[in-house]
């Protein structure tokens, strides 16, 4: 098991350090039809989701071509133990699990449309509990953003991905839905606190999107 105290310390992203081949070039360029720009769609979504290491978390590290890649969590191993009982003993922690992002349609994202997945990267909004709807706003309520919304469970770092390009986003969910083949993995359900995360996921501790201004009182213009 790994472990997390609190919210702040799952929001790190991490990027993993690769030799990166032609087929992953971030920035490649593809002339022709729908088939070739799908193929680019597809190979920049490659890309990111190796670079940004979601196998580190949801199987296969940074090597598509491990055994279950992006299937999820096989083993109790994998399992994030989120709270303070890292260290305080008998201090109580949620258990959280990777899912299975493979398009599986029983058992990972086959069932979810592209946009859901857009919306809990960019939003981190669960897709099973979240409308295949359009998205405009991060403020429960507005703009078809959930009344209540049931976030993500940690250490998914989707506080720093809602911060990438609408376009990196739609690269990932195109890979994860058109090129990753379907594996059923059936992940058990990550345990949580009753609002679903909301209180640690407020306005005040992960900062506004779109992210401040630049520059901030931290921050300068180039010298």
């Amino acid at each position: 098991m790994r472990w997390r105290n609190g919210v702040a310390a799952f929001a790190v992203l991490c990027v993993g350090v690769l030799g990166v081949a032609a087929f992953l070039s971030p920035r490649a360029t593809v002339a022709g039809g729908p088939a070739a720009q799908q193929t680019d769609l597809v190979a920049r979504g490659r890309y990111l989701v190796i670079s940004h290491d979601c196998g580190g978390c949801h199987g296969g590290g940074s090597d598509p071509a491990a055994a279950g890649w992006l299937a999820g969590m096989t083993s109790p191993n994998q399992e994030f133990l989120i709270g303070p009982c890292g260290t305080t003993p008998g201090a109580p922690c949620f258990h959280t699990r990777p899912r299975n992002l493979t398009p599986d349609n029983t058992t990972g994202l086959g069932r979810f449309s592209e946009r859901q997945i857009f919306n809990a990267l960019r939003y981190g909004l669960r897709p099973g509990e979240t409308p295949d709807v359009e998205i405009t706003s991060s403020t429960p309520g507005q703009s078809n953003f959930p009344a209540h919304p049931k976030y993500l469970a940690p250490p998914m770092p989707w506080t720093a991905w809602r911060h990438m390009p609408d376009e990196d986003l739609w690269a990932i969910a195109a890979y994860l839905k058109r090129a990753v083949k379907p594996v059923s993995n059936k992940v058990p359900d990550s345990e949580g606190p009753p609002d679903f995360w909301a209180s640690g996921y407020a306005v005040g501790k992960i900062g506004p999107y779109p992210a401040a201004a630049f520059p901030t009182a931290n921050e300068r213009q180039p010298q």
